[in-house]
C-alpha cells in the first residue's frame, strides 16, 4: 500500500520518491517494520494470552525440565504472522501475484497450527488435532498452492523445471510432455509437478514445527533460513545476478524478497520474547506458517533441492523423527534417548543454552553452504 501511494502516486510530485522502486530499500523497510512491530505489540499480545489463560502444555514424557515452563503463554505465533504480513502489504506490490500466493500459503498453515493450538487449550492437554488430520489440511493448502503455480507457468516465466545444485544443465521437468497436449489429460500431465510442490511445502512446515521444541531454537534457525531465502530470491529476481549465476531469469520474483526481509523482521521481534527463558511459545500457528512459508518461497524461486541446506538443522530435526519411529516400528529399539534430536542431547546432558547456540551455528553454516552452491554450479 505505501509503495502504491509513495512511489506510483505521489513520485510525479516529489521525485526523491522514486527510491521505493527499489526493492532492496523497501526490503529493508519491510525488515525494519516486522522488527518494530513485533517488540511493540508483543508485551500486549502476551498479556492477552495470559488473560485467557493460553497456557501451554508439556507432555509428561518429555525432559522434566520441561514442566517448570508449563503455563507459559502458547501460540505466539499470531504476532509472527501479524509483523510478516502487514509489512509486506505495507511495502510490496501488491499486483505481484507471487505476493499474494506466499500470503496464502503463510495464512492457511497459520490457521491450520492455529486449530492444533485452539484444540489443545479447550482439551487442556497437549492434544490437538489429529496427525490425520492435521497432515490432509496441510497436503490440501499445498495442492492449492501448486495449481496455482501451474497456471501461472501460462502466464509468466516460472518453469516447472528443477534446477539440481552443482548441475548446470541437468534441469528435470516435472511435467510429462507427451500428455500436456491432450485436454483431457491435463490434471495427469501436471500431477508429479504438484505432488513434489505438496511434500516440499508440507515438510519444510512439519520439520519447522518439530524443531519448535526448546527457548528460540526454531525462530533463531528460522532467522538464519530467512536471511538466505531473501539473498537467493534477490538474485534470482535481479537480472544480471541471475545472468551470471545461470539461475532461471524470474523478474517477478524479486518482490518476495520484502515478505523474506519481512519474515526476518517478525522472526528477530519474536526472538526478542523467545530467547531463553521464553515469555511466549510460537506453538503451531507460528511454526506451521513459518515452515510453510520457506517452503514455498523455496518452491517459487525454484531452490527446493537447495532447501535442505537452507534449513539444514530442521531437516536433521525431522529425520531424527523418522529413524527414531522406524527404528522402533521394525526393531523395537530407539536410536536416540528422545527425538527430537535436541532432546536426546537435553537428556545427555547438555544445557538447554547449549543446545540452541550449537543448534544456531549448524544452522548458519548450511546456510552459508547453501549460498556457495551457487557459484559453484
Amino acid at each position: 500500500m505505501l509503495y502504491w501511494l509513495l512511489y506510483q502516486k505521489l513520485f510525479v510530485y516529489f521525485p526523491p520518491f522514486r527510491i521505493f522502486r527499489y526493492v532492496t530499500f523497501r526490503t529493508a523497510f519491510a525488515s525494519l517494520t516486522a522488527l518494530f512491530m513485533g517488540l511493540i505489540i508483543g508485551p500486549a499480545i502476551i498479556r492477552r494470552l495470559q488473560e485467557f489463560q493460553i497456557g501451554q502444555y508439556i507432555r509428561e514424557e518429555g525432559p522434566k525440565a520441561h514442566q517448570k515452563k508449563a503455563g507459559t503463554p502458547t501460540m505466539g505465533g499470531v504476532l509472527i504472522t501479524i509483523s510478516i504480513i502487514v509489512p509486506t502489504l505495507l511495502w510490496a506490490d501488491l499486483s505481484n501475484r507471487y505476493i499474494w500466493l506466499v500470503i496464502f500459503s503463510t495464512l492457511a498453515f497459520g490457521a491450520i497450527g492455529f486449530t492444533d493450538d485452539y484444540l489443545k487449550v479447550v482439551n487442556k492437554r497437549n492434544l490437538g488435532l489429529t496427525g490425520r488430520m492435521k497432515l490432509v489440511l496441510q497436503f490440501s493448502a499445498a495442492a492449492l498452492v501448486g495449481f496455482v503455480l501451474v497456471t501461472l507457468t501460462a502466464v509468466s516465466q516460472y518453469s516447472t523445471h528443477l534446477m539440481v545444485p552443482f548441475m548446470k544443465q541437468f534441469r528435470p521437468d516435472l511435467v510429462i510432455e507427451s500428455l500436456r497436449h491432450y485436454p483431457h489429460l491435463w490434471p495427469l500431465a501436471f500431477a508429479p509437478f504438484v505432488l513434489f510442490v505438496m511434500l516440499v511445502i508440507v515438510g519444510s512446515s512439519n520439520a519447522v514445527n518439530l524443531t519448535d521444541g526448546l527457548d528460540g531454537l526454531a525462530i533463531g534457525c528460522t532467522v538464519i533460513a530467512a536471511g538466505a531465502l531473501t539473498i537467493l530470491t534477490y538474485v534470482s529476481g535481479h537480472a544480471s545476478f541471475s545472468e551470471y549465476l545461470e539461475l532461471q531469469k524470474m523478474p517477478q520474483v524479486a518482490e518476495l524478497t520484502i515478505f523474506c526481509g519481512a519474515m526476518v523482521g517478525a522472526s528477530i521481534g519474536f526472538l526478542w520474547y523467545n530467547a531463553h527463558p521464553a515469555e511466549i511459545f510460537m506453538g503451531d500457528v507460528g511454526s506451521l506458517a513459518l515452515g510453510g512459508a520457506i517452503g514455498t518461497v523455496a518452491v517459487i524461486i525454484k531452490q527446493e533441492l537447495l532447501l535442505p541446506f537452507i534449513g539444514g538443522v530442521f531437516v536433521i530435526e525431522a529425520v531424527s523423527v523418522i529413524l527414531q519411529v522406524g527404528s522402533y516400528k521394525l526393531r523395537k529399539k530407539r536410536i536416540f534417548k528422545m527425538a527430537p534430536l535436541h532432546h536426546h542431547f537435553e537428556l545427555v546432558g547438555w544445557s538447554e543454552s547449549k543446545i540452541i547456540t550449537r543448534f544456531w551455528i549448524a544452522s548458519l553454516v548450511f546456510a552459508l553452504f547453501a549460498l556457495t552452491t551457487l557459484k559453484l554450479r
